[in-house]
């Protein structure tokens, strides 16, 4: 398998709108959670290499190197010359990779089975989210699960003089005696202040007067 059925599949990708082209473009679909493969040309600068592994971590996904040269990616993707692509798509993805895989399944082998992974996780997700949306069209939901049953022993039952049966209670200890309070009658009265009513002494000048004697 040669650069004949990998780079006209990228083509593919671009007119379904499944590729993004140029750093700004893979940079936004990385940021963004889209991209499930980020694409680098092999003779990419450095700088160019260190931001695609930014990009790569920013959006949690894979890149690779392809053997092909920037002039080459840029033939298959309508450019003059493209050092970066990202495919947003992961059927698409997988299959450009399987198709690595083939040429150097050393390098490449290892990204295809974790894309293998992650489209079978994408399927399953969108085959439940179908399910659901099918079902809520005719109008079922989904079934409540059943509440969890102990195996604790129910509580112990005290049949009541009157023939009713309650559920016995545990004990809570000999109650106190209660202290009842004394009428009003026999309430300790206060006691009486005796200088409650008396009149304060006034000091001053005129308060005590020597008598002119005759």
């Amino acid at each position: 398998m040669d650069s004949e059925q990998i780079l006209p599949l990228l083509g593919l990708c671009l007119r379904g709108g499944r590729l993004a082209v140029g750093e700004e473009p893979v940079e936004a679909v990385a940021r963004a959670r889209d991209a499930r493969v980020l694409l680098l040309a092999s003779d990419a600068a450095d700088n160019t290499r260190r931001r695609c592994q930014h990009f790569a971590q920013a959006g949690d996904c894979l890149w690779l190197q392809l053997p092909f040269t920037k002039a080459e990616l840029g033939q298959a993707v309508g450019r003059r010359a493209a050092a970066i692509v990202a495919v947003t798509d992961i059927g698409l993805a997988a299959n450009i990779v399987h198709r690595l895989e083939a040429l150097d399944s050393a390098k490449y082998g290892e990204a295809a089975a974790r894309l293998d992974l992650k489209a079978k996780r994408a399927a399953e997700r969108r085959a439940e989210q179908q399910a659901h949306e099918r079902n809520l069209r005719q109008g079922k939901r989904r079934a409540k699960t059943p509440p969890v049953q102990s195996d604790a022993p129910p509580p112990e039952k005290v049949k009541r003089p009157d023939g009713e049966a309650r559920p016995s209670r545990p004990s809570r200890g000999p109650k106190s005696p209660r202290q009842s309070r004394p009428t009003k009658d026999k309430r300790p009265k206060p006691k009486a202040n005796p200088y409650a009513h008396s009149r304060p002494v006034k000091k001053g000048k005129g308060s005590f007067r020597k008598k002119k004697e005759g």
